[in-house]
Order: structure tokens, then C-alpha cells, then sequence
């Protein structure tokens, strides 16, 4: 009979198929009634179909519209979500200052992924002056409530001893946090440390291993340590085609490094054709 709060659960039953034929249209028609009544739930949601395109054509304008009035009622999903939107200049202008003070007003309602991403902003310096130990500790807050990618950033404070002292095992620890999440970065910050003994008895075997869980989901720098450690016998039997192999995919995201091991591999013809056209294009 109009309740809002079972206006915007039986929208949320028809979203999900659960109970009744999944229907996105009837999902929005609720809770559009919902919104009426001033249902922040119900204008996260709408915010969510625009900005996903799920029963509507995906406008992100009009998502940051349902977004900022559930924000504005203090709904710590929609504030992370418009920081998010500000911080991209997704159907708004992009806006650092905007973005980051959502990020805080969610963060303050211990809004893990809102933690860091204020993290990141401080971190860049976005939106804010840049302070590494107030990203540290944005970091720390969102790790501990198990974000994967706040798991890998703490651990990159104390790998690069940003905000922290530096300290290769406490890095470690987060990165295998991170790991256990399948994060491609904390797996390739455990790469590292395997690979040049950081924290740990240096281990090329480990290196390896570490490196090629990351570059097989497109990581860049781990996909040139393992064209290294290909070419070079690193852990693994010395194999120039794989090495190549490796090397190529990474020059296909323009890294130098890869680009040059490339072309050194054409030049030699190691594990390719020799080319020195290929070699000097590269």
C-alpha cells in the first residue's frame, strides 16, 4: 500500500528473480515509487540500473542524478559510487574536490572500498594535498575488511616505505592477502620480492611462479620479468620462443622494456626469425 521500504524490497525481488520472474522494468517501477518517498535504498538502485544499463539504456548523467540524492540522504553505497563518478567524470565533469570529499563522507561511514579509494587520493594527491600516511592508513582500514586491492596498495606502502618504514615482510604479508583474492598487482609485488630477494631468500622459481599467475591476467611487468626469466634460465628452463612469447604481449601494452628484449630477441633471432627490420622497428 505504498510503503517504501516494501516498495523497495519487492523491487529488489523482481531484480534478482527471487519469488517472482525476474523483471528489471518492474523492478524500476517500484522502486521509482519507492524514490517518491525519499527511499535512498530505492535511488541507489535506479542509480545502479542507469549506470549499468540494466532495463534502461546506461546514462551515467542520470545515474549521478539518483546518486546524489541518495547521497545526499547518506547512503554510504551512492556517495562512494558519485566520489567514484566525479573522480572518472562519468556523466558529470570530472571534479578531484567532489570526488574525494564523497569518498570521505562514505569512508566516514566505514565504507570499505570508499576507504580506498580515499586511500587513492591522498595517495595521488587528487582531490587533496598528497599525504602518504593518511593513504596508509585509508589503506589499512579498507585491507582489513578484506578489499583486495587495498590489500595490495598497503602492501606497496611498505614494499616502497610510503607513509610507513619500509618493510619487505610486512609488504609480503599483505601482498599474500591480496594473492588469495587472485590480485594480478600482489602478485607481481611477491614476483618482485622473490625475484630480488626482497624479504625473503632470493628464489627464481617462486618469481616465476608468482609472475606468471599475474601475467597470465594481462599484467604488464610481470609479463616482462617472465620473458626475463625465459630468455635468461631464471627459474625455469631457458626457452627464447616462450621468452619472445611473453615479451610480445607485454610490447602490445607499449612497455619499453618488453619492446627492447623484443628487439634484442628479432635482432639475435632468439627464439623468432631473425630480423634486424624487426629488430631496429622495435
Amino acid at each position: 500500500q505504498g510503503d517504501s521500504a516494501a516498495l523497495k524490497e519487492l523491487g529488489l525481488s523482481y531484480y534478482l528473480g527471487e519469488g517472482v520472474e525476474q523483471s528489471y522494468d518492474k523492478a524500476i517501477e517500484l522502486w521509482l515509487l519507492a524514490s517518491e518517498k525519499d527511499n535512498a535504498d530505492a535511488q541507489n538502485y535506479l542509480g545502479n540500473c542507469y549506470y549499468e544499463g540494466k532495463g534502461v539504456d546506461q546514462d551515467y548523467a542520470v545515474a549521478v542524478e539518483w546518486y546524489t540524492k541518495a547521497a545526499t540522504l547518506g547512503h554510504a553505497d551512492a556517495q562512494n559510487t558519485l566520489g567514484w563518478c566525479y573522480y572518472n567524470g562519468l556523466g558529470t565533469e570530472r571534479n578531484d574536490s567532489k570526488a574525494f570529499e564523497w569518498f570521505k563522507n562514505s569512508s566516514n561511514q566505514n565504507h570499505a572500498q570508499a576507504q580506498y579509494n580515499q586511500g587513492n587520493c591522498y595517495y595521488h594527491g587528487r582531490g587533496v594535498k598528497q599525504n602518504y600516511e593518511q593513504s596508509f592508513e585509508c589503506y589499512r582500514k579498507s585491507a582489513e575488511q578484506g578489499v583486495a586491492e587495498a590489500q595490495f596498495s598497503l602492501g606497496n606502502c611498505y614494499f616502497e616505505g610510503k607513509g610507513v618504514d619500509q618493510d619487505y615482510s610486512y609488504a609480503m604479508e599483505w601482498f599474500f592477502k591480496a594473492d588469495a583474492q587472485n590480485n594480478a598487482d600482489a602478485q607481481n609485488g611477491l614476483g618482485l620480492c622473490y625475484y630480488n630477494g626482497y624479504g625473503v631468500d632470493q628464489d627464481y622459481v617462486k618469481a616465476v611462479e608468482y609472475f606468471t599467475k599475474a601475467a597470465e591476467q594481462g599484467h604488464v611487468m610481470s609479463q616482462t620479468y617472465l620473458g626475463i626469466c625465459y630468455y635468461n634460465g631464471y627459474g625455469v628452463e631457458q626457452d627464447y620462443a616462450k621468452a619472445a612469447e611473453w615479451n610480445a604481449k607485454a610490447a602490445e601494452q607499449g612497455d619499453s622494456a618488453a619492446l627492447k628484449e623484443l628487439g634484442l630477441s628479432y635482432y639475435l633471432g632468439a627464439g623468432v626469425e631473425q630480423s634486424y627490420d624487426k629488430a631496429i622497428e622495435l
